[in-house]
């Protein structure tokens, strides 16, 4: 089957980054410390200036600022649920500010995540009727409501007005399949989730047996294909040399059953996860996953420049490192390491 992307607008983009897990570093190159002393988050604006989010005092208490991580999208929902008036526009004009960066690198859909603002639900659903109420109004793409509890997703979707287009569910999954339910009471796409009832897949069979499942109960309750966007759960290859094989294997299994009909998508930055020079591992990994067959993507698209991960050469010698780790080449990262510690991983 020939590859379904060819060119940088046949990939979908769900933009990954509005999410309440999302952090910075507190010594990094976006913070900084303001006049009266107070650590700000560096951004620019709606109008094209440079702004600040400011960190509360309350988020300094938290285990994430101790360990020097500063959750900038928590920060900003807190303060937009808050009763602070001037906190309330700090953080919407922070949200649509990103939303406007995403969405200018060719995001399709936004992501919107709030479940780590708080372990109370009804913090959660408040929080996502904000986001959704907030980004809604600045967006031109629609939204992806995205979250492990099905209760938050209602919420969302309840919130949103679809003014840019139909809602995305981010996921439908085996160990629920009532979310199916809310996929045609909002006629919604969906991304289905390559996970079984009790856990994560082992391997590329698991992944394409549980898909396949849970794709055919969708089409028994009438949700179309070309509403489906597969999740073929990507782990991180730093914890096993398989686990790109397992993902690319999927996606062809997958291309072969169910044709182009539905796509077949992922959150392909997880692939990076706890290694350096994450950015060229990303961009390698998405265009190794395209070519197995993938037509989007749950990916940063300021990072990743599709036009760029498209016309990518694997010869290059920080190129092809990554692509023999990223297939199985190159067990427990060992070269690829070697090579980081002795600066030849600039990609060409």
């Amino acid at each position: 089957m020939p590859r379904v992307v060819q060119k940088p607008e046949d990939f979908i983009i769900v933009g990954e980054n509005i999410h309440t897990t999302r952090s910075v570093r507190r010594d990094g190159v976006r913070m900084t410390t303001l006049d009266d002393g107070t650590e700000a988050v560096k951004y620019t604006n709606e109008q094209g200036e440079e702004a600040y989010l400011r960190v509360p005092d309350s988020y300094k208490e938290t285990q994430p600022y101790q360990q020097g991580q500063i959750k900038h999208f928590m920060i900003a929902a807190r303060k937009g649920i808050g009763n602070d008036p001037d906190e309330q526009k700090e953080g919407e004009a922070y949200v649509r500010a990103e939303a406007l960066r995403q969405i200018r690198a060719g995001a399709n859909f936004l992501d919107l995540n709030v479940d780590e603002i708080s372990y109370k639900l009804d913090i959660q659903i408040r929080a996502m009727q904000w986001m959704v109420g907030v980004t809604e109004e600045a967006s031109t793409v629609p939204l992806s409501i995205d979250s492990s509890n099905q209760d938050i997703i209602a919420a969302g979707l309840a919130a949103c007005k679809g003014k840019a287009g139909r809602p995305m569910i981010n996921s439908v999954a085996l160990e629920r399949l009532d979310t199916i339910d809310l996929v045609n009471r909002h006629n919604a796409h969906a991304i289905v989730t390559a996970a079984g009832e009790s856990g994560m897949p082992n391997d590329d069979a698991e992944r394409v047996a549980n898909v396949t499942r849970l794709v055919e109960e969708m089409q028994r309750r009438d949700v179309a294909l070309t509403d489906v966007y597969v999740d073929g759960l990507v782990f991180p290859i730093s914890v096993q040399a398989d686990y790109g094989n397992h993902y690319f294997q999927a996606v062809e299994e997958l291309r072969k059953q169910f044709g182009t009909q539905l796509h077949i998508s992922g959150g392909l930055s997880n692939v990076s996860f706890g290694l350096p020079n994450r950015k060229l591992i990303n961009d390698v990994f998405i265009h190794l996953s395209i070519e197995a067959g993938i037509d989007s993507g749950i990916i940063d698209p300021i990072q990743s420049d599709l036009a760029k991960v498209l016309s990518l050469s694997l010869d290059g010698e920080p190129e092809r490192l990554a692509a023999d780790m990223l297939l199985g080449k190159d067990e427990y990262c060992v070269n690829y390491l070697k090579a980081w510690k002795e600066g030849r991983l600039t990609p060409t």
